[in-house]
């Protein structure tokens, strides 16, 4: 048997007679955590809360945040890229609740946490499911490069070019529920199951009023030993997911009201790719993926920033080639951020 019917038997599919929308149903299934977006939250030194990142601006000592995403789901891309519909009348949707805070633990250290609470609801072939658990918990602990707010008026000098840097590492934590816990079913799946550990970095640099950011991401997952699949006990085996490595761009314009209140609309587009999976140190040339997606978000920040309001979309870039191995969505999100 080789690694792809293996693989795909593991899951219950029956390897090369595989129908395209039972397919789908489980890629969809398998990705639902990997497309899950940052929180809509402060992500800028100078505590516009134009960024999507977990990041405390440079005048606060602690942030609360509560964002909201409901993702659809609108057929998926196969392994070779072709775009491929869900089954007929079916209705895939994910929600989550992201649960957030930040802590500054000295002048350029800060750390945060994000907890996601999962819903999933879905109608497939004549049968609506429903499941709500915990998705993987996210640590992370991020360095300033720069001492003081970097956004400037107007360029005078070589040193109001200079951006805001970071540079972090995030821990993910899979306290979720993955097809190796007590899933009995695809769409139980709240988590991946894997522990993973990313480094970034990430420039940003605002000449008032406009903002341009570029981030970079690389991520190892950890390999851990699998002894079941969606409730069934199987023979035990090692598995490891691809490493992981994502990018976006973005820009953004801030009106400043004459309350000196602002609402900064931003634009991104990002990338996201995983290698192939290796299981038993043999690779799995079923797995792997890639994702482009284009976004805006509007954002209201108050005159002191310490109270922030966003709403955000997102769209995968439903063109052949564009995706692989990966369900196309569409990504609603609403939050609300307090620093102090």
């Amino acid at each position: 048997m080789n690694v792809r019917t293996h693989s795909l038997s593991r899951l219950g599919l029956g390897g090369r007679n595989v129908r395209p929308a039972l397919a789908g149903f489980v890629i969809a299934a398998l990705a639902l955590i990997c497309s899950a977006p940052a929180p809509a939250q402060a992500g800028s030194c100078c505590g516009g809360g134009g960024g999507a990142a977990l990041v405390l601006p440079k005048s606060g000592e602690w942030m609360l945040d509560v964002s909201f995403n409901m993702e659809v789901y609108d057929g998926y891309w196969n392994r070779e890229g072709k775009i491929l519909p869900d089954a007929p009348g079916s209705d895939l949707k994910q929600f989550r609740l992201n649960l957030g805070y930040a802590k500054r633990i000295a002048d350029r250290w800060q750390v945060s946490a994000v907890v996601p609470m999962v819903r999933n609801e879905n109608y497939y072939e004549n049968s609506r499911t429903t499941s709500f658990d915990t998705g993987d918990t996210t640590i992370s602990l991020l360095y300033e490069t720069f001492d003081v707010v970097t956004c400037v008026w107007s360029v005078e000098s070589l040193e109001d070019l200079v951006p805001a840097a970071y540079l972090g590492l995030v821990f993910t934590i899979p306290t979720g529920i993955s097809p190796f816990d007590d899933a009995e079913r695809s769409f139980d799946v709240t988590g991946r199951g894997f522990y993973r550990l990313d480094a970034s970095a990430s420039v940003e640099k605002t000449i008032w009023p406009w903002t341009l950011a570029f981030s970079y991401s690389y991520g190892i997952h950890m390999e851990r030993p699998v002894n079941r699949e969606y409730g069934h006990w199987v023979e035990p085996y090692n598995k490891r997911l691809g490493d992981r490595r994502s990018f976006s761009l973005s820009g953004g314009y801030t009106y400043f009201m004459e309350t000196d209140d602002t609402i900064t609309f931003t634009i991104s587009y990002s990338d996201l790719w995983e290698g192939t999976a290796m299981i038993g140190g043999e690779p799995d040339p079923a797995t792997g993926l890639r994702k482009r997606a284009v976004s805006g978000v509007l954002a209201f920040s108050n005159m002191d920033k310490s109270f922030m309001a966003k709403l955000g979309y997102s769209q995968a870039v439903k063109q052949e080639g564009w995706g692989e191995n990966f369900p196309i969505t569409d990504i609603v999100t609403a939050g609300v951020t307090y620093v102090f």
